[in-house]
């Protein structure tokens, strides 16, 4: 039996050819990433966010950090025209205003995220009491944030003082009041600690360099724990176990677009809403309001003399820092710590009271 081979075709159009592919190079900007991640470790933000971490109520801290950075870039323009002495202070931000290009503008932008500042970091503590984010093993989370919304607070009073008009000179004498009454614990806020600089100039310290600094310290290591301990599961909201969490860097696209909605409605409201400067100082009177965030312990004063300023801030702010410690149930819902609920609605309740008794009752001020 003869065995017959198929012969080759002579056709070579018809015969493919095998060819290696090698994997595209990556485009410039990429490699230009890549490069900076290698030296820099950029990429680390890239860990696993939940999606219930994505809406805006989750949001809130990014949001506080927003309004931090543009009091950051506005308090640098504005220091550049400020002068801290007592004798000029009022009038250096008056000239800021009405000689400087954007001086107003700024003034208003800084005054504005100020207030927002403070406002968004009190509504992201009172999230993560809603939904228990401070438990185990996140307790330390909690004290650092707390310390920051107690650095904001500081911040906005000495902000007050600095500008130099009635309203500033009215704050700075209560605190040299309730500083008299801490004794020695309370010296750094009077002129007794030294004779050489004006106290005025060591508030503007404090609001310009001291402060920004703890916070953006705090700030890091706020950071480096979440990323740690990872975004705290939502009580209400039972993982599924096909979810596919998203890096923490599409995070931080959608809090920059609430960001940037919240930086075009600070500057409507620097433009349309510009602060008021008051005129400069003058002692022995007292004729002004403070701002607003500062009314739950306005009327103390008056109620109950000037100690009592200065133990319904520590109480309260004690209280939010021991708010761990004290809230020991093993539920995170809500509805399961009907203690830690009433006595956080209890407290709340009571400082919105006196802030509205102040809103109607005092709308000038003593």
């Amino acid at each position: 039996m003869t065995t017959h081979r198929p012969e080759p075709s002579t056709n070579t159009g018809s015969q493919t050819t095998p060819t290696t592919t090698r994997p595209a190079r990556p485009g410039r900007f990429k490699r230009f990433v890549d490069a900076v991640d290698e030296r820099m470790g950029i990429k680390a933000l890239a860990y696993p966010v939940p999606e219930h971490a994505n809406n805006l109520t989750w949001s809130l801290g990014g949001l506080t950090v927003v309004s931090f950075v543009t009091l950051l870039v506005t308090g640098i323009y504005m220091a550049q025209f400020y002068s801290p002495m007592p004798e000029d202070a009022n009038q250096s931000v008056r000239d800021l205003v009405t000689n400087v290009w954007l001086g107003g503008f700024a003034r208003g932008l800084h005054y504005w995220a100020a207030q927002a500042m403070f406002v968004f970091a009190l509504l992201h503590l009172l999230r993560v009491f809603l939904h228990a984010s401070y438990k185990k093993p996140r307790e330390g989370n909690w004290i650092i944030g707390s310390a920051m919304f107690l650095l904001t607070f500081l911040a906005v009073f000495t902000g007050t003082v600095i500008k130099w008009d009635q309203e500033g000179y009215e704050a700075l004498a209560h605190n040299l009041d309730v500083a008299k009454l801490l004794g020695g614990a309370g010296i750094w806020f009077t002129p007794d600690l030294t004779d050489r600089v004006p106290i005025v100039e060591r508030l503007y310290t404090a609001h310009a360099v001291i402060i920004p600094g703890l916070i953006v310290l705090l700030f890091v290591w706020h950071a480096l724990l979440v990323k740690r301990h990872k975004i705290s599961p939502h009580p209400g909201i039972p993982k599924p176990e096909e979810e596919v969490p998203e890096p923490f860097t599409a995070h931080l696209k959608r809090v920059g677009a609430f960001g940037l909605v919240l930086l075009g409605v600070l500057t409507l409201l620097a433009v349309l809403l510009p602060p008021v400067l008051g005129p400069t100082p003058v002692a022995d009177i007292e004729i002004t309001r403070p701002l607003w965030m500062f009314w739950w312990f306005f009327p103390m004063e008056e109620w109950f003399g000037v100690a009592s300023i200065a133990f319904v801030i520590l109480g309260v702010f004690g209280l939010i820092f021991l708010v761990p410690f004290l809230d020991r149930s093993p539920h995170r819902q809500w509805r399961r710590r009907k203690i830690a609920m009433a006595s956080a609605t209890v407290l709340l309740l009571s400082l919105i009271a006196v802030t509205v008794e102040v809103w109607v009752n005092n709308p000038k001020g003593h």
